[in-house]
């Protein structure tokens, strides 16, 4: 926190174990007792995305020049404690620098592209297919094949925007799911998502994208630890809610001063956070909402907790971008998956609760037969509530060649837990 933003003097009163903190006139933090959550566990760095506007003559330089910067970014936030996963780069929508190229000379390209993503340990985001309401769902069948003949490229496909939903790319993303359904142990979807209202230059895979000039960057955190933690023995909900602001807001003010630095030194220009706390398996998400409701995650009150992270969230005034609303991606984080294949939590749910927060359908697992005509529905009742409620939401739906009901998931992605399979209707 800053002077400069709360005034000269300032009280602040903590309703947790950080009793008071007193901004004085020359703008040094005076504890009055004990420490916040934030200094106790910093929440890791899920993602510094750089957003640059490709062009085929000369990416390699452009991508060696947001290296530079994403590098020193990363070194500036490790020398402050934090821990950064990965350093990222998303474009501007991928038709726009492939038009007039060849299927096969697309896919020779991405290819390329790939390549130099792992040779330099980047993570890459082309962008999404059919951006705008009539572009040609060719976009969606070159963009399939582009992520099955490439091995960490993500993509997305917009499903709904400011017009409404879109019906036709719908029935597109649900086409591009089932062919990456084919691709090995059906990881291919975990690179895919169906977009709805997500804003440009969200730091979050697949769903990263630009519509500008390029040269700017962003923040992803990893942050469901300081949920846990502000939950954990809370007794009231009104307490809860403020404990996770305060320690929200302490992260995300020293990490907007960090980024501040790293604008100046660099010349690329810092865009905002996304507080949306991004679980792990060693950070979970349904952990911390069970800390609240003493409930299994699915069960009555996960609704609340959830209405309550998010307005936690909005109540934070640093800038902010992307999503900015709780996650709930059930193969990326141990208990949510636990749950899942307990049967606690089910599609409907989830998107009920995407009413009052978050991202969506994220990382779900379906069984290997469903049809696309069933994905399209799953992914109309998404766009239509991104629509309904005038905000970012996504589909990314994992179908599992030769799996069924009561089957376990076989990924190997160092990112997924395994769950098993539930039925698509419940009966």
């Amino acid at each position: 926190m800053r002077p400069s933003r709360f005034g000269v003097t300032r009280v602040l009163r903590y309703s947790f174990a950080a009793a008071l903190i007193i901004l004085v006139p020359s703008g040094e933090i005076v504890r009055a007792q004990g420490k916040s959550t934030a200094q106790e566990a910093k929440p890791k760095i899920r993602a510094i995305t750089a957003f640059i506007n490709l062009d085929r003559a000369q990416y390699q330089q452009q991508v060696a020049d947001a290296l530079k910067m994403l590098r020193r970014a990363q070194t500036t936030f490790e020398s402050r404690g934090y821990t950064v996963q990965t350093i990222r780069i998303a474009t501007q929508p991928f038709p726009e620098y492939t038009l007039g190229l060849t299927t096969e000379q697309v896919v020779a390209f991405f290819k390329q592209y790939d390549a130099l993503a792992a040779k330099e340990k980047f993570a890459a985001a082309i962008g999404p297919a059919m951006l705008n309401a009539n572009d040609l769902a060719g976009w969606a069948d070159l963009l399939a094949e582009i992520l099955v003949n490439t091995k960490t490229l993500d993509g997305s496909l917009v499903v709904a925007g400011e017009d409404g939903v879109r019906w036709g790319a719908v029935g597109a993303a649900a086409r591009v799911m089932k062919k990456l359904q084919a691709t090995e142990h059906s990881q291919g979807n975990f690179r895919f998502a169906a977009i709805a209202l997500v804003p440009p230059l969200t730091p979050f895979f697949p769903a990263a994208y630009h519509t500008g000039f390029g040269h700017q960057f962003a923040v992803a955190l990893e942050s469901a630890n300081l949920v846990a933690a502000a939950f954990k023995d809370a007794h009231d909900l009104l307490i809860a809610k403020q404990r996770l602001t305060d320690s929200l807001a302490s992260v995300a003010f020293d990490i907007e001063q960090h980024a501040g630095r790293i604008d100046q030194e660099t010349g690329w220009t810092y865009m905002g956070i996304d507080l949306s706390p991004a679980p792990s398996k060693d950070a979970s998400i349904g952990t911390a909402i069970e800390n609240l409701t003493t409930q299994p995650v699915g069960s009555s009150g996960t609704l609340t907790a959830a209405a309550i992270i998010t307005a936690a969230i909005k109540d934070v005034k640093a800038k902010q971008t992307g999503y900015s609303g709780l996650m709930l991606p059930v193969l990326e984080d141990s208990r949510l998956a636990q749950r899942w294949s307990e049967g606690h939590i089910s599609l409907d749910a989830l998107l009920s609760y995407s009413a009052v927060c978050g991202t969506g359908l994220d990382t779900i697992p379906l069984p290997g037969d469903i049809t696309a005509e069933q994905l399209s529905l799953i992914i109309g009742d998404m766009a239509s509530l991104a629509v309904k409620w005038h905000k970012p939401l996504s589909a990314r739906l994992l179908p599992v060649a030769g799996k069924g009901p009561g089957d376990m998931t076989e990924f190997n992605d160092p990112f997924l837990v395994n769950a098993t399979l539930q039925p698509i209707e419940k009966k």
